[in-house]
């Protein structure tokens, strides 16, 4: 508990002792025996004024500056004059006391405010964890010394070193040392990595065992953990459609009902001969009845604790608006390398052409995609396995969609697809091999083929076995791979849909056509999401409903594109996701269901003048109260 939630508390805690032995004092007559009749009602009015004022000073002062400010129609507005009024109904002659009801509704109003105090404090801690992921320091060699620097300071390419216990700065490549690193803050992954040379790894990461020299790749403000907290931080301000309804909804409703109320105290009496205390009490038990905090406080909870249980998991979404649009996702589309399979291509095959060696095939190759940053080309220069010498290259173009142009020791040469080869006229064969086709070609003759291989992911067909369980009902792959290829890959996964060969143009067309069938099976209730690593999946995370990206190895302009971002990279992190989305959904409409039942039963009560202010106690703190306990729900999560 904070400070200020244990100072609320004492003052309930007094407050209420108070408020008891007052009760008990004057059940038992004591009051009336040592003040007589009618002095036992003032004293009774001065005594539960006393555990009021300790109890509730601050909700009067609230409601004192909002009438200073202009904005007297909040929660403490309505509080304080109903209790106000409770205590004036004293002056009414024949009139039955209750300055103890008075006492009570601030009192246990307060306690509701302490349980949403309490449970807003323990949604942010979720959000805190997260947020505590930031390392404060970098260490990096001075003059031989070891200093610790702000890792702003760094910049890519710069060294530094992370001791066991720290948190790693910066995102970079391990060059030097072997530990065990743990992720669990990030991916939600409870098993720490085994980080050798050579292995990439992000910032945020705690170090765990032994000692890492690390190269950085990029700066601090581009690094994973920073992006991690700024999606964190700016994920309260978009809000859900049903978030902003409540709103909306409770801007125009405490207007009414304080009009509604004050009609109800007025009207009777000065038109119809109705009694004075009789009907100010029913429009302060309507008032204090109206309040609508149960649901200006549990529905953003709600959403807020679906955010943090699902960073718990290492799911980040970027705004209540997102969660709401993934509980009602019926169709998930995604794209195939680095998402459904590993992104770590090799080659398998290698098939010249008449004359030529499967080492000068793969040279030329390798020459031709020593500039690109796509892992169908790493995987050549991988399977070259040497020094490429650049000189022999004069000019490189890479073709969208299709592969690469280049000019080497002064021949032209097109490494690609059959599309490639079409568009230059080159006669090829097509092999009959699973996997990536990369023709090669040299001065307008075909030079062979080489067979590339991608594999799937081992939580693959596990995810689309849970998105299936969890009522996703069509599941489509998009791919700019061959047809074959791609059907086999959809085939073993359980996808029920496939469209290969695309460019990236293309595959917006076909989301645009998914959008459209889903929203007309659906009449459009049901969403679309796009699941996407790369940078070509930028235009088609922005366009889906829903765009989810591979977040640890993921680009960071998918990334900046997507809506939700998956940091452990694994598939079966979708279903979990719409999971989560689901769940926090149910409480939401179960808390507004139960509030408006609830306070519409006893409002039309305290009309008719049968319920009384301990109905109206319940009707507005229990309600609360037993609507943010449901709302703590959406934090707990299971993996």
């Amino acid at each position: 508990m904070s400070p200020k939630q244990k100072r609320l508390l004492t003052r309930i805690i007094v407050a209420l002792v108070l408020f008891a032995a007052i009760e008990a004092a004057s059940l038992t007559g004591v009051l009336h025996r040592l003040f007589g009749d009618p002095g036992a009602v003032y004293a009774e009015f001065v005594l539960f004024l006393i555990p009021y004022l300790i109890a509730g000073y601050d909700v009067i002062g609230g409601a004192l500056r909002g009438l200073a400010h202009g904005h007297a129609l909040d929660e403490d507005f309505l509080m304080t004059i109903a209790t106000f009024g409770a205590f004036a109904l004293v002056f009414f002659p024949d009139t039955d006391p209750h300055m103890a009801e008075g006492a009570a509704v601030m009192l246990f109003f307060q306690v509701g405010e302490l349980f949403q105090s309490y449970a807003v404090d323990k949604s942010r801690k979720s959000i805190a964890d997260m947020m505590d992921i930031a390392p404060e320091f970098a260490n990096v060699m001075v003059e031989g010394k070891l200093q610790q620097v702000d890792p702003f300071e760094l910049a890519p390419d710069d060294e530094f070193i992370v001791m066991p216990g720290e948190r790693i700065p910066l995102d970079g490549t391990i060059i030097d040392g072997e530990s065990q690193v743990d992720t669990a803050a990030l991916t939600g992954e409870s098993v720490p990595r085994i980080a050798r040379p050579g292995d990439e790894v992000i910032s945020g990461c705690v170090n765990m065992t032994g000692k890492l020299v690390v190269r950085a790749s990029k700066a601090y403000e581009d690094s994973t953990v920073s992006r991690i907290l700024e999606l964190v931080e700016n994920a309260a301000e978009k809000k859900a459609r049903t978030e902003n309804f409540i709103t909306r909804f409770a801007r125009v409703y405490t207007p009414a009902v304080v009009g509604v109320a004050a009609l109800l105290a007025i009207v009777p009496p000065l038109f119809f001969g109705g009694e004075w205390a009789d009907w100010i009490l029913r429009g302060l038990t309507f008032l204090v009845v109206s309040c609508p905090c149960a649901l200006v406080i549990s529905v953003p909870l709600s959403f807020f604790g679906g955010i943090g249980g699902a960073s718990r998991l290492g799911i980040l979404v970027k705004g209540s608006n997102y969660l709401e649009a993934l509980a009602s996702t019926e169709t998930v589309v995604f794209d195939k390398t680095g998402t459904l399979t590993d992104g770590t291509f090799a080659v398998t095959e290698v098939r010249p052409a008449a004359g030529l060696s499967e080492r000068d095939l793969i040279a030329t190759a390798a020459l031709a995609e020593a500039y690109s940053t796509h892992p169908i080309a790493a995987s050549v220069r991988a399977a070259f396995g040497a020094d490429i010498d650049h000189s022999r290259i004069a000019k490189v173009e890479e073709v969208s969609g299709r592969g690469v142009a280049a000019e080497i020791d002064g021949k032209q040469v097109y490494v690609g697809n059959d599309k490639l080869m079409s568009d230059h006229g080159i006669a090829f064969e097509a092999p009959d091999a699973v996997g990536t086709v990369l023709h090669v070609a040299v001065d307008g003759t075909y030079a062979g083929s080489i067979i590339i291989a991608d594999t799937i992911k081992p939580t693959a067909v596990e995810a689309i076995t849970a998105l299936r369980d969890a009522g996703v009902r069509k599941t489509v792959m998009l791919t700019g791979d061959r047809t074959d290829v791609a059907r086999a890959v959809a085939e073993r996964l359980g996808i029920g849909e496939v469209r290969a060969e695309l460019l990236p143009q293309n595959k917006v067309e076909e989301v645009e056509r998914l959008l459209h069938a889903t929203a007309e099976q659906t009449h459009g209730k049901g969403k679309l999401a796009f699941v996407g690593d790369g940078i070509n999946d930028a235009p088609v995370l922005t366009r889906a409903d829903i765009g989810i990206a591979m977040g640890a190895m993921g680009s960071d302009a998918a990334i900046e594109a997507a809506d939700v971002v998956l940091m452990d990279d694994d598939p079966r992190s979708i279903a979990r996701a719409i999971a989560v989305a689901r769940k926090t959904m149910a409480i939401v409409w179960q808390n507004i269901v139960f509030a408006l039942g609830i306070k519409f039963a006893v409002l039309v009560l305290a009309a008719f003048g049968i319920a009384n202010m301990w109905m109206a106690v319940f009707a507005d703190v229990g309600v609360a109260v037993i609507a943010i306990l449901n709302a703590m729900r959406a934090m707990k999560v299971r993996k």
